[in-house]
């Protein structure tokens, strides 16, 4: 029986709400299989036409796709065009300059709005900004910022003067920042003194600067700094520059500089099953008409609508649907600077209630934080706000589980609200599979069917695709605009990443196990097949754990697994060899506090080890390669019932089978 028909058996199917279904962009399943039958008759026509009907062009395009460089993809190649111009400047030229960009709020409650003028000054003026320290076409600057205004209009500020932009995670540590600023190439770094997250301030150029005092940054020769909270920090005045007080200097009109619509509008860093992150190079055009038209279609989007994406500027999910995707259709957004169990759990929900939110897409690590926050106090339950303003419900960074889905389906959406579970990735720019609310019937716990013009499939190992009911490996048959350009400086890495031989090499292959429904051909999405693991939706790659782990100067060997977790979807287990004796009773818990402190530093607080194991060995066949498929059924608690006639040391197994 599939994951999906098990579903099946304890949950009906949600069909489209009829008040939304007549309304929506795509009404009904006839218009999404016109849509896809449009992309399968005519491929190039029908992203054309899209393109052109999305996008401001300042030098149309007249090629479309070119596949004679396989895998390395271009679209509208001859076309320029500005992402800033088509996310402000044309809003503006169509009489919406004072309809409000963003609401937002911070830490503590306070809101500040944004109309379409002023973001247009504000990103106007820092592009002069950037220009007056000599940032130029083509340049990279690494943003390293809390969630604000700010953030979002360095980014944009970026696109302007056609600066290639990497965003850094404020979580991640000095030297996972130092390793994307070298990797990069960056000439300028854009910070803040500190940051405020749930009621605490947290370092932010302190950071930078350690990471700057390593070796190979020579390159950067300007320190921006948004003055967020007053905290004292170090300064190096060739360097660091107030953001305030270069702004001041600043005219508050910039005209765009029209790039290709191959020019990499962004870099951004993600973990790979190697130690090294993947610098994920996006173009501007491709990338930009995917959020934009995955506004329109994944959400409905309408001129009245408020929108919420909880995320964060460092993710994906912060450039394609807060920066971009949403400014790009003219749409009003919520940004929220904190968390959501400060002051309490149910601060989303009030800010639901308070600015009358219609649309709101989170993680559902949130989600399911917040069903535990909900029965253990009937406070901080969504029943207890106000929540009719809601039409459409959305979750990304994982697969919701069916419960989770159904809890957020009833008390978040009254029941009444479509529930969009979108699976995409860093590398595919913006959605790929995931219902649309007014078309498709709705399976908790199943992303549903591909985008129109999206080829996905399930094949095999060999690349032969594969019965509906049968699990294979997803992969995308053609490729689309918004999939990623190259690894930033490693075209090689990218061809064995994500084109690999074994599939045939024009195969774009998303790393996850899926299985499609016999009857409904639903995705259903079974996890990674490779050495990433997915933490309340950050990707991180366990060979840069381990590497971390055997950089402190106890460990000899460490290998990293995933197990299930009811909070953050997977939880990082650490199997560990000391160089020294196996460590027992309290001393075990101390040494193992202090490794996931290390963990910290080196990559930051997400990929703490939930459980460290400690052994004298790892399990190992006599050729020495690791049986991480054992280490991962010790993680689950679950009895050893595989071969392990090829281990060299099986008595092992049984150490390392139990918890601190």
């Amino acid at each position: 029986m599939s994951a999906i028909e098990s579903v099946l058996q304890e949950h009906r199917i949600f069909e489209p709400p009829a008040e939304l279904a007549a309304t929506a962009r795509v009404s009904g399943i006839a218009a999404y299989n016109a849509l896809a039958a449009e992309a399968e008759q005519d491929y190039e026509g029908f992203w054309a036409r899209l393109a052109r009907e999305e996008l401001s062009w300042h030098k149309p395009f007249t090629k479309v796709l070119d596949e004679s460089r396989a895998p390395f993809y271009t679209w509208f190649e001859d076309g320029e065009l500005n992402a800033s111009y088509n996310c402000i400047d044309r809003h503006i030229e169509n009489g919406l300059g004072q309809k409000k960009a963003i609401i937002f709020e911070a830490d503590d409650g306070a809101v500040t709005n944004v109309s379409y003028q002023d973001l247009y000054h504000r990103v106007c003026r820092f592009a002069n900004a950037l220009k007056a320290r000599g940032v130029k076409k083509g340049d990279r600057v690494v943003i390293y910022m809390p969630m604000s205004v700010e953030g979002i209009v360095a980014m944009q500020a970026c696109a302007r003067i056609g600066a290639t932009h990497s965003v850094v995670f404020g979580g991640f540590s000095s030297k996972s920042l130092h390793e994307r600023i070298v990797d990069v190439g960056a000439v300028a770094v854009i910070t803040a003194d500190e940051q405020m997250r749930g009621g605490k301030t947290l370092p932010l150029k302190a950071i930078v600067d350690e990471a700057l005092a390593m070796d190979g940054t020579d390159a950067v020769t300007t320190c921006l700094v948004y003055r967020r909270t007053g905290g004292k920090v170090a300064w190096n005045a060739a360097r660091d520059i107030w953001l305030h007080e270069i702004l001041a200097e600043q005219a508050d009109t910039c005209e765009p500089e029209w790039v290709g619509a191959e020019h990499p509008l962004f870099i951004l860093y993600t973990s790979g099953s190697t130690g090294k992150p993947k610098g994920v190079q996006h173009s501007t055009a491709g990338f930009l008409l995917w959020a934009a038209q995955t506004m329109k279609w994944t959400f409905d989007i309408k001129p009245d609508d408020i929108f919420w994406c909880t995320a964060d500027i460092g993710w994906i999910t912060g450039h394609s649907y807060i920066t971009y995707g949403p400014t790009a259709v003219a749409a009003t957004q919520i940004v929220f600077e904190g968390v959501p169990t400060y002051p309490n759990a149910g601060r989303f929900w009030d800010m639901i209630q308070k600015h009358r939110a219609t649309i709101f897409y989170t993680a559902p690590t949130a989600i399911r934080s917040l069903i535990k926050s909900a029965d253990a106090d009937n406070a901080v339950h969504p029943s207890s706000y106000d929540l009719s303003s809601l039409r459409i419900l959305g979750t990304v960074g994982e697969p919701i589980n069916p419960e989770a889905w159904m809890w957020y389906h009833k008390h978040v959406g009254g029941e009444r609200c479509p529930v969009i579970d979108t699976f995409w990735q860093t590398e595919t720019g913006g959605h790929v599979i995931a219902p649309l609310p007014g078309a498709t019937a709705l399976v908790p716990g199943s992303c549903t069917l591909p985008l129109p013009g999206i080829m996905a499939a399930i094949v095999d190992e060999a690349g032969q695709d594969v019965p509906n009911g049968q699990g294979g490996i997803l992969v995308i048959k053609r490729p689309w605009p918004s999939m990623l350009r190259n690894v930033w400086g490693d075209p090689e890495r990218y061809k064995k990443s994500y084109f690999p031989e074994e599939l045939g090499g024009t195969l774009y292959l998303a790393g996850d196990g899926s299985i499609r429904d016999k009857e409904t051909a639903y995705f259903t999405i079974m996890g990674r097949i490779d050495d990433v693991l997915n933490v309340s939706g950050h990707r991180m790659g366990t060979m840069e754990i381990e590497s971390a782990l055997v950089s402190h100067p106890l460990v000899a060997e460490a290998a990293v697994v995933g197990r299930p977790d009811d909070t953050t979807g997977e939880a990082v287990v650490a199997f560990v060899v000391l160089k020294r004796t196996r460590p027992v009773g309290e001393e075990s818990k101390t040494i193992a506090n202090e490794l996931r402190q290390w963990v910290a530093k080196e990559i930051g607080p997400i990929a703490k080890p939930k459980d460290i194991r400690f052994g004298d060995n790892l399990p190992k066949t006599r050729s020495g390669k690791i049986m991480r498929r054992l280490l991962r059924s010790l993680a689950k608690g679950e009895a050893i019932t595989q071969d392990i006639s090829t281990l060299e040391n099986p008595a092992i197994l049984e150490q390392l089978g139990e918890p601190l």
